[in-house]
């Protein structure tokens, strides 16, 4: 027994044995009992602690210090980097949502493209919303603007659906301030900035691949109407004297009456931090690292300083310079940052379990073995990650583990922000991989656009799937030529 349990804290094959044990006992747990996936991902990392034998003091601590304890720096580490830019995210997506930003932009989509341009119009719609908006929320906000696509053209929903649900997914699977990105910013440590560019670079063909050539054509065999229930309204459609409601039924302080804000507004809104984080990651590259110009577009390119600016000009020029109170916009505040503990909780227990199989030596281990199998880091990243996505079903679980497993590998090996980047890509692109019903985004699709199970796994799961290898194999390329 002795023996066994030497070999499998001591040994390259015996750690990769406890690693798998640990995610199969993750997955079970996930999985088969039901187990919260904070629950389980805290649960297991503390038990692959123990069984690799390292100290209790290096686990937990001691009762007059914890606080370099791989439990408080697992959680603090990564919640310190990602937990600010979440919340300030949520809130930026729920004004603009309360604003009226989508409907306005779905209008003037509509009119640009046409009626045969409509689906086109709704990808871009999901991908320009999609950058603030998370993607079940993006979700509840957009489907009845689909449906008044869909009533207009009077062909199936899925046609109009599907580019905008994988505009949402791109975005939400691939650029910062969405979770998952924003988590292997800080576990792989690669800056915003770059992911944001290589985000863009290797999602967006995988988007035109999913949501506009796929949308085409299933949009064109799978036969979906308009759910019964819902009545179509025209975008722009409330009055100075209805208060406007979350399209989940959330409720909430009215900010959009009679005078809508303009495309431009909202254009511009979405852009301020992605310019200011833009700026400062080329500003490094470009500019003296004693020059005053560097050091301001490195304090306003900071992404939490970043979009607190934003989200202070939406509060003024969506909120406050159109009528509604301080109390008001508080009120929408709040309610928008409910759903945003659990989130956190969740990445930040998939750090914990990430920095355990990092103290075991795993990752050591998995370099070797890699190393000697002669597999890229990039592939090896994407595999573990598809991995995960497909056994468990959630993208943010399968992100942060592997971002976790990958990152010691990354560590020591001098690669550039843009390799980096490139492989956080890889990542993202295995978490979105054959979404199925394990995944309570196909449960929301299916209901939302009145598909049967069948349905939703002809259309949208074969979406997700060719996002994911598009986007891969264009982050695998650029790899490669690095």
């Amino acid at each position: 027994m002795g023996a066994t349990v030497d070999w499998l804290r001591t040994t390259t094959p015996g750690l990769l044995v406890l690693c798998g044990l640990a995610i199969a006992v993750l997955l079970i747990a996930i999985i088969k009992v039901k187990l919260e996936p904070f629950v389980a991902l805290l649960l297991t990392g503390l038990v692959l602690a123990l069984a690799a034998g390292l100290p209790v003091a290096e686990i937990v601590g001691t009762p007059l210090k914890a606080g370099e304890s791989l439990l408080e720096t697992g959680f603090g580490a990564i919640l310190g980097h990602i937990a600010v830019i979440i919340g300030l995210g949520t809130v930026l997506g729920a004004i603009l949502e309360r604003s009226g930003g989508a409907d306005v932009l779905t209008d003037k989509l509509l009119r640009v493209f046409g009626e045969k341009g409509a689906p086109v119009a709704m990808g871009l719609l999901g991908l320009i919303f999609g950058i603030p908006v998370f993607f079940d929320i993006g979700i509840f906000v957009l489907a009845p603007l689909v449906y008044v696509a869909a009533k207009r053209g009077g062909r199936s929903l899925v046609l109009y659906a599907m580019p905008m649900l994988a505009g949402l997914s791109m975005t939400h699977a691939f650029l910062p301030p969405h979770p998952g990105p924003v988590a292997l910013g800080g576990l792989l440590g690669v800056s915003l900035g770059w992911l944001i560019i290589m985000g863009f670079v290797c999602g967006i063909p995988g988007f035109i691949a999913a949501g506009i050539m796929w949308g085409a054509y299933i949009g064109k065999r799978v036969q979906v109407d308009v759910p019964k229930e819902f009545v179509p309204l025209e975008p722009n459609a409330a009055t100075e004297s209805e208060p406007i409601t979350g399209s989940d039924g959330s409720g909430g302080t009215a900010v959009l009456t009679k005078s809508p804000p303009s495309v431009a507004l909202i254009g511009a809104i979405i852009a301020i931090p992605l310019v200011l984080i833009l700026g400062a990651t080329f500003g490094y590259q470009l500019l003296d690292q004693d020059s005053a110009v560097l050091q301001v577009l490195t304090f306003f390119g900071t992404p939490a300083v970043a979009l607190l600016i934003t989200v202070l000009v939406a509060f003024y020029v969506l909120g406050i310079r159109r009528g509604s109170t301080v109390q008001e916009l508080s009120t929408i505040t709040a309610e928008s940052l409910k759903p945003v503990g659990m989130v956190l909780l969740v990445v930040g227990a998939g750090a914990f379990f990430g920095k355990v199989i990092s103290a075991t030596g795993i990752g050591t281990a998995l370099a070797d073995t890699m190393s000697a199998a002669g597999l890229p880091v990039i592939v090896l990243a994407y595999l573990i990650s598809c991995g995960l996505r497909i056994a468990q079903g959630s993208a943010t679980v399968a992100i942060v583990t592997t971002g976790g497993i990958v990152a010691p590998l990354v560590a020591d090996q001098g690669y550039s922000q843009m390799a980096i980047a490139l492989i956080a890509m890889a990542i993202a692109a295995g978490s979105i991989i054959l979404s199925h019903v394990n995944d309570g985004g196909f449960w929301i699709i299916a209901k939302y656009f009145n598909m049967t199970v069948k349905q939703t796994l002809q259309t949208w799961t074969v979406l997700e799937t060719i996002l994911s290898v598009v986007s891969f194999a264009v982050a695998a390329l650029l790899f490669s030529i690095l």
